[in-house]
């Protein structure tokens, strides 16, 4: 088997912009080094992000729709080295770009399936359009991932969506994302207790993500209605506005923290009980993991890749979409059993390391060189 030193990334998202892709994708740069040579990433340029000697920005401007999102030119920067493999994760401009750069030079392809591209059409369609828009989608994803040597997802499910929705022909492997668990680890959480007025009164429940209407975070508003916790929600989204005006009605306090700098994670998640996320469209869901790796349990919709990454009675547990009363009878479980699931959260920390799916990573590239 011939041993794969560099790798290029082509992505049409990345830094300065912070989701699951872009940590994923910037995680995995910086931990290729520790293990083989280098893995260079071709992304669309963003004028608050100084790029490093192993990033390469091309030109972009503000993406359609989508103004926090840059939408960079379909072609390769100078100054790319040929590499090993080429790895696409974005089937768009840049995404594109990677494809035509590896046919140029005679290089395999992999391409990760991070999003459900579907599930978010009533985003950019108004309703009468959603079912177009899911349809020139689906046509779309099957004619980018016909021309890739491997696909890889981060879960069953997502190799079962895959298979269902794009190309049930395609060779697809799961290489779970890993997070960083030198970083995520349960801390002293007093300090950001104190500064964000967290009472050990009565336990805390907390989110922490995109406020999208996709995240179906008011169904967390409606289950904890009456229940004698204190609700921490931090991030932002398009649906805010309506969860605070629904939270303002509900007997149960509800506090929103906003953004919260990276380096607070690991505070918050000590911080709060349980983690919850009634979210059923997620691929992997990283932040679930995160706060597992904090020791800190998950009630999750029993939909979507949280099927996969909450083990249901270990690491928390899962309840049906739509149904409050599963929802609440979860929260109170995972309250009541908060120091045994904390213990078997830890206990599975190595198989949340990014060191992990390093490893499946490079199986992957070095199968198809």
């Amino acid at each position: 088997m011939t041993r794969v030193e560099n790798v290029t990334a082509f992505t049409d998202l990345y830094l300065p912009t912070i989701n699951g892709v872009t940590y994923t994708i910037d995680l995995w740069r910086r931990r290729w080094s520790r293990h083989r040579d280098r893995m260079s990433i071709v992304y669309p340029s963003a004028p608050d992000h100084d790029p490093s000697d192993d990033e390469f920005p091309v030109r972009s401007v503000r993406a359609p729709l989508f103004p926090r999102y840059r939408l960079g030119v379909p072609k390769t920067p100078d100054g790319l080295a040929t590499p090993d493999v080429v790895h696409v994760h974005t089937p768009f401009t840049v995404g594109y770009a990677g494809m035509r750069f590896a046919r140029r030079h005679d290089l395999p392809v992999v391409a990760s399936y991070h999003t459900v591209l579907q599930a978010r059409a009533d985003r950019v369609a108004p309703p009468p359009l959603v079912e177009g828009v899911k349809r020139v989608t689906r046509s779309y994803e099957r004619w980018f991932f016909d021309d890739v040597d491997r696909v890889i997802v981060p879960t069953s499910y997502a190799r079962r969506y895959f298979f269902e929705t794009v190309r049930a022909d395609a060779d697809v492997r799961i290489v779970t994302n890993g997070i960083d668990t030198e970083f995520f680890h349960p801390v002293a959480a007093d300090s950001f207790a104190d500064r964000h007025a967290l009472s050990d009164d009565r336990p805390t429940i907390g989110y922490t993500g995109r406020h999208g209407y996709e995240k179906n975070l008011e169904e967390l508003l409606e289950a904890v209605d009456g229940m004698d916790v204190t609700v921490v929600l931090a991030g932002d989204g398009p649906a805010r506005t309506d969860l605070e005006a629904r939270a303002a009605t509900a007997d149960t306090d509800v506090c929103f923290l906003g953004f919260l700098d990276r380096d607070e994670l690991p505070a918050f998640y000590s911080a709060i009980d349980v983690f919850a996320f009634p979210s059923p469209v997620e691929t992997q869901g990283l932040v679930a993991l995160e706060a597992a790796a904090c020791g800190t349990p998950v009630v999750a919709v029993d939909a979507g890749a949280l099927r996969d990454s909450v083990i249901e009675g270990e690491t928390g547990y899962r309840y049906p979409e739509g149904d409050l009363e599963a929802f609440r009878t979860a929260l109170r479980l995972a309250i009541a059993e908060n120091d045994r699931l904390s213990n078997l959260c830890l206990g599975r920390r190595s198989m949340f390391s990014v060191e992990h799916a390093i490893d499946q990573l490079t199986s992957v590239y070095e199968e198809i060189v």
